[in-house]
């Protein structure tokens, strides 16, 4: 779903802007409801009435705040997406404890008309326009319709030390590693591991080249004392989509398999860092040589790291008969 953004606005389609309108208007409702009427729901689902009305009104006054927020948010739902995911937070947290009351029979389950129009029927649409504002914000749009091909991107794209891709893969096999965001823990680990990927490239005589998606020199501030590797500046991301890297989707950068692992990741130190380049594209590990990919690890999720040493290994059978490319090699799982 592409978006254009003039002038800092974001064009949204227009179902976006009347669910947001339409669910400020019902929590402003819901506000003047509880605070004139404070005893109407519990009279009408049979619950004893509270003996301090003030803290249903409280919840009210709430409701009506955040109903205020999204009126406002209704303007331009991708800018204020920051209020969005405030709203989509209730959602969750009141769907939670409002099953849990039911479950331990603390309400009637005829109640749970309140929990639908409260929460459930806004829970889809909002998550649809948060995951929208994610694209937005966070993904590089594509600057051509069509992606430059092999040969073009690895005619275009210069290695740090002043080579194309195309000439520096004339001489000797190139370990292409593309990177996620800078700021990506995934990311943060294959650095940290960075040593022995250039350990298993040396190995077999071939180059390590790490692709990012910052201005060309904008990089050495995370890569720190690792400043030495050869790389190469791919901010508008032409590069990865030559390879046939594209963005990712909800369960690609969210799944579950993904969460575990960067649990994992955390806790080992790799930590997290603010959002530094794309942060949808998927990343992958490619063995480039003489303009031709001869094996390649696209990831499945934003969790695979690079395995060189199965890259390596596919080659035999990737070169016999004389032919230079191989199959798909699947993702190494870390």
């Amino acid at each position: 779903m592409p978006f254009d953004c003039p002038n800092g606005r974001c064009e949204t389609p227009c179902w976006m802007r009347k669910v947001i309108l339409a669910a400020g208007f019902y929590h402003l409702i819901f506000a003047a409801w509880a605070n004139f009427w404070p005893n109407l729901w519990f009279d009408w689902i049979g619950m004893e009435r509270l003996n301090h009305p003030i803290i249903w009104q409280g919840a009210g006054l709430m409701m009506g705040v955040l109903g205020l927020g999204l009126v406002i948010a209704a303007k331009n739902p991708i800018h204020h997406w920051m209020l969005i995911l405030i709203a989509f937070a209730k959602f969750n947290l009141e769907t939670i404890g409002f099953s849990m009351a039911i479950f331990q029979h603390q309400i009637p389950l005829r109640s749970i008309w309140v929990l639908c129009a409260d929460d459930l029927i806004w829970w889809t649409p909002f998550a649809v326009i948060l995951w929208a504002s994610l694209r937005a914000h966070a993904g590089v749009p594509p600057t051509r319709n069509e992606p430059l091909s092999i040969v073009e991107a690895s005619n275009t794209y210069q290695l740090s030390n002043g080579k194309t891709l195309l000439d520096a893969s004339q001489t000797q096999v190139i370990a292409l590693v593309f990177l996620r965001h800078f700021g990506c823990t995934f990311t943060r680990q294959i650095l940290r591991g960075l040593e022995n990927l250039h350990q298993e490239a040396r190995t077999h005589g071939a180059e390590l080249v790490l692709v990012h998606m910052l201005q060309n020199g904008k990089e050495t501030q995370y890569l720190g004392e690792r400043s030495g590797v050869t790389r190469i500046a791919d901010p508008r991301c032409e590069l990865y989509r030559a390879f046939g890297l594209g963005k990712g989707g909800f369960l690609d950068l969210f799944g579950p398999k993904v969460w575990w692992r960067a649990t994992l990741s955390i806790f080992k130190g790799c930590g997290v860092g603010h959002l530094a380049g794309d942060g949808l594209q998927m990343p992958g590990a490619f063995l480039f040589n003489e303009g031709e990919i001869i094996a390649e690890q696209r990831a499945k999720s934003s969790s695979d790291l690079p395995d060189l040493a199965k890259l390596f290994k596919a080659l035999p059978a990737a070169s016999a008969g004389g032919t230079q490319s191989s199959p798909a090699i699947t993702s190494s799982s870390v």
